[in-house]
């Protein structure tokens, strides 16, 4: 797409002109984006054509990593840009006390737990989440209720597809 139809495309509501009279990505443009998210190893993550297509969203809204919807900021539809997200910004560090020993009376008659298998649990709120299990003994597993990218360094090449409004 061109950056005269990217202005136009952005531009058609008046109440939104400001956003995008330049063609630059702001806080408040609403934005379609490509990317592949890699840890430092080069392993892939997550990426946009694994789901629908590529992602939008609005610039400042926060519904995903501050610093990934930041790293847009300046940019023009076409452009490419690699940001580098310390874990601390992310998904945190890794944390201890995020690993639990549970009996395997508490796990359902049909599940035989094995290292490495994701299980959903319950968590203090009842929100369901992902555990991943770490050992299995005897009459007990341990289980990680960490992130699978706490502590880790996540790297992000961006393109900016169209700035939509």
């Amino acid at each position: 797409m061109s950056e005269d139809k990217t202005k136009e495309s952005c531009c058609e509501d008046t109440k939104q002109k400001d956003c995008c009279k330049d063609g630059v990505a702001k806080v408040g443009s609403t934005v379609k984006v490509n990317y592949v998210g890699k840890l430092e190893d080069g392993t892939i993550f997550d990426e946009a054509k694994l789901h629908k297509g590529p992602l939008e969203f609005k610039v400042g809204d926060n519904k995903f990593l501050p610093e990934f919807e930041n790293g847009v900021i300046g940019l023009k539809a076409g452009e490419k840009k690699t940001i580098t997200i310390k874990s601390e910004n992310a998904y945190g560090q890794r944390q201890e006390k995020l690993l639990q020993k549970i009996g395997k009376d508490r796990l359902p008659k049909d599940v035989e737990p094995k290292v490495g298998q994701s299980l959903i649990a319950r968590n203090e709120k009842n929100e369901e989440i992902v555990v991943i299990v770490t050992e299995v003994g005897e009459k007990d597993i341990t289980i990680d209720m960490n992130h699978p990218l706490a502590g880790k360094e996540l790297i992000f090449e961006i393109e900016l597809l169209e700035i939509v409004k």
